[in-house]
């Protein structure tokens, strides 16, 4: 016969329990963070608003088909997004970002909107991607787009706009930088290089460049130099292949990635002379010297907005001017190591995401900033954090046949503007102390019988009597001294709570 388990016999299969684990890529976070990410959001949209930009939100899952370039060409579109069918079977997934929602919306409101239509969105976008260390499939962004225009001004703007955040978020002029360039300079740059961007192979030669440019802050002009011939082997030893360009095509592509300066107009110089033989490469140029006008009469400067021929930025639909938002401190982490947050924000022109669903082109530039990434890196520079990380005022149970008096207490703090409750729970004293320093409570409130009969509550100062815990030694001491506990009168109790809470928030 053949043996069993009893275990196993004795339990139903249908009584099996879920293991309680969050979803590998995501996170649950709690009330600290939160409450920094709110006052971050309060901060941003603060600016935003202050730009004319007014709030849209968008529904969290679009059809497939509107997410363009995000979708692979296979039966199950799921790679980079997550998808799912309706009840008509056609493809959902949740939105990759905040703009390609926003295309759809002008696209289907077009001809109601003012033009140009200018917008601010914030909310979680999701990415079906592998995660890894600080790398979730859920996180945060805020955007402002500038919707039917092709002015480049729209474009300066979006800069400031950057700027101004990130000075608006506590960050210091010198700690980030704005960096500028152009994806119409950078294909004049493959123009000059002589790469055919209507052939297929040219448009592969295209990005391969455009992936070694992107890797400059990560290895230096030497490393990308050799991405652009033969290859580089790293630190480990594996090797990654170049795009095998000529000794001459790279001399070029190093030329035009030397002409930084630390002037805005010698670097528009350096650039322009470096892609003069494009028609493309001197429009961009021409765009982005336009552009360093701009911002210099608005008074924005080199350390703030500064032109970089470096900048290349990721997704494909770009058209134009592009930028990034990036964090220059360094800071160290936990563990005491150094990190350099780099990029926690960018843009740029995309004047063809629109023309997808209504085949008429219609320009736009926009600015994401990506508000998990930078609330890490403030949280390390302790430059943003939570209003107030107290928790509400306690009011104490002392006698079950007087709650309705407690909580009037409570109901009186709260009317205030007081954080306050009243202990839910059916424990004692002691277990009800243990619950308010849990929720981080300052001040418990504590009515016995006495105090009752005369109209008088006890106030106790949980921080600092942690302080005077510390000092004390003695239990006796302890019990004779009761620190950072006073009786004051029931009618004062509103003010009394507040000069002890003044202490402490800030």
């Amino acid at each position: 016969m053949a043996k069993t388990d009893s275990k196993a016999a004795a339990t139903p299969a249908g009584d099996a329990r879920p293991e309680a684990r969050v979803a590998r890529g995501f996170r649950d976070i709690e009330a600290a963070e939160l409450r920094q990410l709110e006052s971050m959001i309060a901060k941003i949209r603060d600016v935003y608003e202050r730009y004319g930009f007014e709030p849209l939100e968008t529904p969290v899952f679009e059809y497939t088909d509107a997410l363009g370039k995000f979708l692979p060409d296979q039966d199950r579109p799921n790679a980079g997004v997550f998808s799912l069918t309706d009840e008509d079977d056609q493809w959902m997934s949740l939105r990759y970002d905040l703009t390609a929602p926003l295309a759809r919306y002008v696209a289907q409101n077009y001809d109601r909107l003012p033009k140009p239509y200018r917008r601010y969105a914030t909310g979680s976008v999701y990415r079906n991607e592998k995660p890894g260390p600080g790398r979730f499939r859920q996180f945060t962004q805020f955007d402002a787009d500038t919707v039917g225009t092709d002015n480049v001004a729209a474009d300066a703007e979006m800069c400031m706009l950057a700027a101004d955040t990130l000075e608006a978020l506590g960050i210091k002029r010198g700690d980030y930088v704005v960096k500028v360039n152009s994806r119409k300079v950078l294909d004049g740059l493959m123009e000059t290089i002589g790469v055919d961007l209507a052939a297929p192979a040219g448009n592969e030669m295209r990005l391969t460049v455009l992936r070694a440019i992107d890797k400059v802050d990560r290895l230096g002009l030497s490393g990308v130099e050799h991405l652009l011939g033969a290859g580089r082997k790293d630190e480990s030893g594996a090797f990654t292949k170049g795009a095998g360009l000529a000794p001459g095509q790279i001399d070029a592509v190093m030329a035009y990635l030397g002409a930084k300066r630390d002037d805005r107009d010698a670097t528009v110089a350096a650039m322009t002379a470096a892609v003069q033989s494009s028609a493309n490469g001197q429009q961009g140029m021409a765009e982005l010297a336009s552009m360093a006008a701009l911002l210099q009469a608005a008074g924005y400067g080199p350390d703030q907005v500064a032109i970089d021929p470096t900048v290349v930025r990721g997704l494909e639909y770009y058209t134009g001017p592009v930028f990034e938002a990036e964090l220059t401190f360094e800071v160290k982490d936990e563990h005491g190591h150094p990190v350099r947050f780099g990029s926690v924000g960018g843009g740029g022109r995309y004047d063809d995401l629109v023309a997808r669903f209504t085949g008429q082109k219609v320009p736009a530039t926009g600015f994401s900033i990506g508000v998990s990434r930078l609330a890490a890196a403030l949280k390390l520079l302790n430059k943003e954090t939570a209003k107030s990380t107290l928790g509400p005022v306690v009011v104490l149970v002392m006698d079950k046949g007087e709650l309705p008096r407690y909580q009037a207490m409570a109901q009186r703090l709260r009317a205030a503007g007081i954080r306050a409750e009243m202990y839910l729970g059916t424990a004692g004293m002691k277990p009800q102390m243990k619950y308010a320093d849990k929720r981080g409570s300052a001040v418990v409130v504590i009515q016995g019988s006495n105090e009752r009969e005369n109209g008088e509550v006890v106030l106790k100062d949980l921080i600092a009597g942690e302080k005077a815990a510390a000092a004390i030694k003695e239990n006796a001491e302890w019990k004779a001294s009761r620190p950072a506990q006073h009786t004051v009168k029931e009618a004062d109790l509103v003010t009394e709570v507040r000069k002890l809470l003044a202490q402490y928030e800030r």
